[in-house]
């Protein structure tokens, strides 16, 4: 299990560094706001479970629109295929699901990205 805040979700690597060192869960406390929120939130969750093929948890805050900073909300789980699991509105509320860990191993075996990863290359696509 991991754990990666709000913004650190826009960085495919961090998760992945996650990833790498055993998580096969992965929980995202973070405020989008209403601008990013409607485009961003789903897509982030579901990008970031796909390409590592675990379970994403997005712990959103509920919508305050009294607030200097409005959150779209819509807590959020996604499952090693990137499907959505469960997702809130933007209402406080309770989000629960049962995470079968033997998928993650079944979604691997089926398409293994992880396992054709080429580490060797990653030192020439990232030369200056």
């Amino acid at each position: 299990m991991g754990v990666i805040i709000c913004f650190d979700i826009r960085f495919p690597e961090f998760t992945r560094l996650t990833v790498d060192d055993g998580a096969k869960l992965i929980f995202v406390p973070a405020v989008f706001n209403m601008t990013t929120g409607p485009d961003h939130w789903e897509l982030s969750f579901r990008a970031r479970a796909l390409d590592n093929q675990i379970y994403m948890v997005g712990c959103a805050s509920m919508r305050d629109s009294s607030s200097g900073y409005i959150s779209w909300g819509h807590s959020i789980i996604t499952n090693p295929w990137g499907d959505v699991v469960g997702v809130l509105d933007e209402k406080e509320g309770i989000l629960t699901a049962e995470l079968d860990l033997d998928y993650i191993g079944k979604i691997r075996e089926e398409l293994p990205l992880l396992k054709n990863r080429r580490k060797d290359m990653y030192k020439i696509i990232c030369s200056p």
